[in-house]
């Protein structure tokens, strides 16, 4: 049996990380020693790594959810955990072509910069200027 810190040393999870993890759902309610400290065994520690793993890859909880799901029940069909990981991989797709969008803007600001005085620098002039903007920046950062 391990205790939380055990488990977040081998799963580099915060122990906070698995608290939380508990209190939505993801973690099941651990057992506790007779002096009500948490205990953990193989079963918590593959769950905590799978979860670890899948937002590594950038899941959300919910998607998470989802998919722990499916892995409590190996019977179901695979289908819905490949619309899952699809689901996410657009979701990468859509990040990739934003910072693609951001990138392209912010050559063409430094390569149109002369290096003159800050009055005429290109950089300020078009932050000044948000009708110049090629991307949503709302959404940039999402």
């Amino acid at each position: 049996m391990l205790t939380i810190g055990t488990l977040a040393r081998r799963t580099g999870t915060k122990v906070q990380t698995i608290r939380y993890y508990e209190q939505v759902g993801l973690m099941p309610e651990p057992g506790r020693s007779e002096g009500g400290q948490r205990r953990y065994g193989d079963a918590e520690l593959d769950r905590l790594s799978f979860i670890r793993h899948a937002r590594q890859l950038g899941f959300p909880l919910d998607a998470i959810r989802e998919l722990l799901n499916l892995s409590d029940h190996p019977n179901r069909p695979c289908a819905e955990a490949d619309e899952i990981a699809r689901r996410q991989l657009r979701q990468v797709e859509q990040r990739l072509a934003r910072l693609e969008a951001l990138r392209t803007e912010l050559q063409r600001m430094v390569h149109e910069c002369s290096g003159g005085r800050t009055a005429d620098c290109r950089v300020l002039e078009v932050l000044r200027d948000h009708s110049e903007c090629l991307t949503d920046h709302e959404n940039a950062g999402t």
